[in-house]
């Protein structure tokens, strides 16, 4: 059975600053570069979280919570649940913690992430997306043993996440709106933690898939809802088929608004990265340049901080969209 689970609880700038330091020698601190558009566009500023050691952030939070495990937790070995990210960072961290890792993995996963994660020493036990999103709310899954490390809503694996905003204020102390993809929120609730903590002015918002966009409609509901119609695409690392409440109730106090993007508005915003700073970026990480660059998106003051939550993306997927997206 599955330990209690703590209340939610806010995520201070004390823990914060202690995890920037646990995670140093696993992290990289990653650039912040300024995304040359033009007179025409909005400043825009991309956090290049595709360059940590597994080409995602997930790493930060996954690194924290191992290195915050007892000696008896890490007896056990850990297991995860993950579309991929989340797995390879957790594998990373227990690799190197020499600790076993399993994964229960999502089976439609990105080939490149799942032989990330074997690559990484992860035991993988491959289920459906439904069967993995259920796991995450029950905290289990049948003939899994071990310490679980939950990948979003685990205080340490945000705090973890949370060191980024640190960075990108240090970066740009003058940012005025950052804007976050939201697949579970843990990333939003850890970057919106140090930001506010820091500068209460800036705007928080979140970016999702029009194919899986729970959170815009919880708060535009005012409670967290499930998102019946959700649909599988591109954009595996981002979107989910609910809001858990227990996330709800940490990014409420803390996410400013929500902005849903069409697929093509992502797969643009991708070629856009790719032709204007040489990055290639996964679908999710480039939900916040293209809510940047949307409609919806025309209003928000800058300097605007994108986060560019990974990378991992199969090529011969990356080049098909090039190709689709070609002008």
């Amino acid at each position: 059975m599955p330990a209690a689970v703590p209340p939610v609880r806010p995520i201070t700038l004390a823990e914060i600053e202690a995890a920037r330091g646990r995670i140093a020698g696993t992290c990289v601190r990653t650039p912040l570069i300024r995304l040359e558009l033009g007179p025409d566009f909005p400043d825009i500023r991309l956090k290049l979280e595709n360059l940590q050691p597994i080409n995602a952030y997930k790493l930060r939070g996954a690194a924290n919570a191992v290195a915050m495990l007892s000696d008896a937790e890490r007896a056990k070995g850990v297991w995860t649940i993950s579309a991929g990210n989340a797995g390879q960072g957790v594998a990373y961290a227990a690799r190197k913690a020499g600790v076993p890792c399993t994964v229960v993995a999502i089976e439609t996963a990105p080939t490149a992430k799942l032989e990330r994660m074997r690559a990484l020493g992860a035991r993988l036990v491959l289920v459906s997306y439904e069967g993995a999103w259920n796991a995450l709310d029950e905290r289990a899954y049948p003939g899994v043993e071990g310490t679980f490390i939950h990948p979003f809503d685990d205080d340490n694996f945000i705090a973890g996440h949370a060191t980024m905003g640190l960075e990108i204020l240090e970066d740009c102390p003058d940012a005025a709106t950052v804007i976050c993809g939201v697949g579970g929120g843990g990333l939003i609730t850890g970057v919106g933690s140090a930001v506010k903590a820091k500068n209460p002015a800036i705007r928080l918002w979140a970016a999702e898939p029009d194919t899986a966009a729970p959170l815009s409609r919880s708060l535009a509901a005012g409670s967290p809802q499930r998102f019946p119609e959700w649909q599988a695409s591109f954009v595996d690392g981002a979107g989910g088929q609910s809001v858990f409440p227990r996330m709800y109730e940490r990014m409420k106090p803390l996410v400013d608004g929500a902005i849903v993007v069409t697929l093509d508005e992502t797969r643009r915003a991708m070629r856009l990265m790719a032709e204007k700073a040489r990055i290639i970026a996964e679908g999710a990480g480039c939900l916040p340049l293209a809510a940047a660059l949307s409609d919806q998106g025309k209003d928000l003051k800058g300097p605007i901080v994108c986060v560019v939550s990974g990378g991992n993306i199969d090529i011969s997927t990356f080049r098909e969209i090039m190709a689709a997206t070609a002008s």
